[in-house]
């Protein structure tokens, strides 16, 4: 929930402040940094919480902790990538396949009730997949207007 309240909120923010600064509404700067501030956020807690990270990784994946933080760092370095105008739209396809490839984790730890903070096994289970499926679905659709299709 915390990524979309961050999401929404600095798009409306940006939205409502490029009005004023700019003399027109800016909504693609507006989605991109909303974007981006989610990325961030979200980045963030592949360096606090790793061991909660790694665990909700399947057993065949190799290198978890290594990938946790790489996938932070890509995060981070995406959502700076949306504001670049001339990259907006290959970074918006990178993210919306990252985001199609980082699902099954979602998937797996909803199966095995990981609780990302805790680092635990008594997280919200498969009930967490009837938010998740439609946040993944609004953030792939988030960055296909903003970024791509250039809404």
């Amino acid at each position: 929930m915390k990524p979309i309240i961050i999401l929404i909120t600095v798009f409306t923010v940006a939205l409502l402040i490029s009005r004023p600064v700019t003399g027109d509404w800016q909504p693609i700067f507006a989605g991109n940094l909303g974007m981006c501030c989610m990325l961030c956020f979200t980045a963030l807690g592949h360096f606090l919480f790793p061991k909660g990270m790694t665990m909700m990784m399947p057993p065949v994946i190799p290198f978890k902790t290594a990938m946790v933080y790489i996938t932070g760092v890509a995060e981070i370095i995406m959502g700076i990538l949306l504001m670049v105008p001339t990259l907006r739209e290959m970074t918006g396809f990178l993210i919306i396949v990252f985001f199609i490839l980082i699902f099954p984790a979602n998937i797996y730890a909803a199966i095995k009730h990981v609780d990302l903070e805790k680092a635990s096994y008594d997280g919200p289970g498969l009930s967490y997949l009837w938010f998740r499926v439609p946040e993944q679905l609004l953030f792939i659709a988030w960055v296909y207007f903003f970024a791509i299709a250039g809404f």
